[in-house]
This record gives C-alpha cells, sequence and structure tokens, in this order.
C-alpha cells in the first residue's frame, strides 16, 4: 500500500509516495525550501508543489512543526510564521491540494511513529523519547508504545534559554559550534529531560542523525540508552503517510 508523505520543516518542505509495508520511500523525495515569511498561504503553495510533482491523486498525510490538536488546528508556531496560529490546516491544505483527503500532525510526531514502527523503536516498552534536531528541538513521547502528542520539548527552559536555541541544529550552524561544543550543549539538554521524564531509550532524529558518529560519542552521562534514528530524516515522511493511512 502505497499513501504520500509530506514533511513541513523550517528550512524544507519535502515529500514522497510511501510504501506502508516497507515503510520506505518508494521514489526519491522533493523539496522545496520553505518561504520566508512561512505564512500559511505559502506555505501551502509549497505543498501543492511537492505533491503535484509526483502528480498524486489519493490520502496526503502532512506534518506541521508545531502542536496540532483535533488533526487540524494550529497551536503553536515557533518556527513559521505566527499567522498559522488557530489555523485549519487540514481544510487550508486540503483545499490548496484540490480536495484531497489530508491528515496533519505534529512534525517530531509523525517521525517518531515511524521509528516506533519501523526504526529504532520497534518492539521497545517503557518511556521512549524520540527528539529531532533541525531548525528547532521536535519531540516524540512513547509509553509502552503509545505517543503523548505534542510535548514539544524543544521549549523546555534550559539555562534561561529556551533549549533549542542552543542546541538546535540551527544553534550549532548560526553560532559556528565544533561538534565538541555542540555535544556539550545537547549533552545538557538530555541530561534535563532525562531528569524529567526518566526514559530508557533516546532516538536521536533530523537531518543531523545521519551524522551520529560525529556527535553521540562525545555525549557522556545519559543513563537512558542512545540511538540515531534509522530512517534518519524520512521518518517524518512516513510518519505522515502512516497517518493518512489510519484515516483513509
Amino acid at each position: 500500500m502505497q499513501i504520500f508523505g509530506v514533511d513541513i520543516g523550517g528550512s524544507g518542505i519535502k515529500g514522497a509516495p510511501v510504501d506502508l509495508d516497507q515503510g520506505e520511500l518508494t521514489q526519491e523525495r522533493y523539496k522545496v525550501l520553505t518561504p520566508h515569511p512561512a505564512t500559511p498561504d505559502a506555505v501551502a503553495d509549497g505543498v501543492k508543489e511537492v505533491v503535484d510533482h509526483f502528480g498524486w491523486t489519493g490520502p496526503v498525510g502532512i506534518t506541521f512543526p508545531g502542536v496540532v490538536t483535533g488533526g487540524s488546528t494550529i497551536r503553536t508556531a515557533a518556527n513559521v510564521d505566527k499567522h498559522w496560529i488557530d489555523t485549519d490546516a487540514r481544510a487550508l491544505l486540503g483545499e490548496r491540494l484540490g480536495g484531497l483527503p489530508v491528515t496533519v500532525l505534529n512534525d517530531a510526531d509523525a517521525a517518531g511513529v515511524a521509528e516506533m514502527r519501523f526504526g529504532q523503536g520497534r518492539d521497545r516498552e517503557g518511556t521512549v523519547i524520540m527528539l529531532t534536531f533541525g531548525t528547532g528541538i521536535g519531540s516524540a513521547l512513547f509509553v509502552d508504545g503509545a505517543l503523548v502528542p505534542n510535548t514539544e520539548l524543544g521549549h523546555l527552559e534550559l539555562h534561561g534559554h529556551d533549549a533549542e536555541k542552543r542546541a538546535s541544529t540551527k544553534a550549532k550552524e548560526d553560532n559556528d559550534l565544533t561538534w565538541e561544543h555542540w555535544a556539550s550543549r545537547v549533552q545538557k539538554y538530555l541530561a534535563h529531560v532525562e531528569m524529567l521524564f526518566s526514559p530508557d531509550l533516546f532516538i536521536i532524529g533530523g537531518g543531523v542523525s545521519r551524522k551520529a558518529h560525529k556527535f553521540l560519542p562525545l555525549i557522556e552521562g545519559i543513563k537512558a540508552e542512545m540511538v540515531p534514528a534509522a530512517l534518519q530524516n524520512n521518518a517524518g515522511i512516513v510518519g505522515a503517510a502512516m497517518r493518512a493511512a489510519e484515516h483513509a
């Protein structure tokens, strides 16, 4: 079974058809830059370009980098335009896609769902936390395989700052941090999250996960197991498609 998944991020909008039996993209993903400002209409145009690139005409799952309630209403917009707040994303995106069935969920939740089904969280019980490092820090919390949605742990306060402002991949790039310096910041963040939730497993996702060998070995003092996401930066696309299939 194939369903289309789109992952809206702070820097890019990417998507592809997904084989839901294997948890893999069936074609090379197509990506456009996230517009700035990332207003609802401008982002919707980007989503349409990605979907139209494949000539897709079926259900579409779409992630959003913020809190999504009721599978539709946007409640936060830390890394996109504030006009998203209180927008009915399902209605907007469905209309822009010509009436295709649309499902919307938080981006890190989508990535986590995919990793729990096809990746590092498969058959794992206990408390699992997936963290996606990119423009911000997204989070997905699972207890015995069940998702606790919209946790947004990237916005925990750490040393007087929003954690993602210091430990996201964007923070590394903006401040030209070495891997060692950035790993130290990530370590402090993980220690804070571990103190609050005592997870059995951290899954580290986002685009930086493909370079996990450069920073994960530098992180010390974390009791939980730490692993890079198996699906890497495709996890959001796969998870979005999974959610769309559930509602198809």
